[in-house]
């Protein structure tokens, strides 16, 4: 399921598409919960492999390795190298990722620079700062998912389920998205023709 939206986002000529996997809040769940959550990215990862590589997709796999279980680190491991090389599109995961944690992260290492120099310390410095962010499952927040990079992104509020997000809702959201008069700041007035 998530490897056909990756397919479709490549197709409609996306160069990076990122997903929230699992947030650092995401372990306060019930262990069998997370647990079984681990051995499911254990798996993706490996399939990604199969289903990235022959598409010219990239993965990098975004936030703490630390606590992550050896399968999992060694799967992330594997798919990342294999998909190194491609260039078609990056596919960002979160994964015991938290927004907040990443930019205290890289506000500890901060030693001056401006916001390009601090860019540069996030967990993942080559994401663009995403044009676009899609929360799916009827949530109106973010959920502490790539604070900093979404500071001028639209958002757009689906209640379907991730499992039931189809290629007819990216497509409709990049529609909706092209429609938008973006203003970064700026009013609409100051806007140029």
């Amino acid at each position: 399921m998530a490897f056909n939206r990756v397919r479709d986002a490549c197709e409609l000529g996306l160069t990076q598409f990122s997903l929230y996997g699992f947030s650092t809040e995401n372990w306060g769940r019930a262990s069998a919960e997370v647990s079984g959550l681990m051995d499911i990215f254990s798996t993706l990862f490996d399939r990604g492999i199969q289903a990235l590589e022959p598409l010219g997709i990239r993965l990098k796999v975004v936030g703490a390795r630390v606590g992550l279980p050896h399968n999992v680190l060694d799967a992330i491991d594997r798919a990342e190298a294999a998909t190194a090389h491609n260039d078609r599109m990056t596919l960002f995961v979160g994964l015991n990722y938290g927004g907040r944690q990443e930019v205290l992260d890289a506000a500890e290492r901060y030693t001056g620079g401006g916001p390009e120099a601090f860019h540069r310390l996030l967990y993942a410095p080559e994401m663009q700062d995403p044009d676009l962010v899609i929360r799916t499952g009827g949530d109106r927040r973010l959920s502490n998912g790539f604070l900093w990079e979404s500071a001028y992104s639209e958002l757009l509020f689906l209640d379907e389920l991730w499992p039931d997000f189809t290629r007819e809702h990216l497509e409709n959201a990049l529609i909706e998205f092209g429609q938008r008069v973006r203003t970064l700041g700026t009013s609409h007035r100051e806007q140029s023709p």
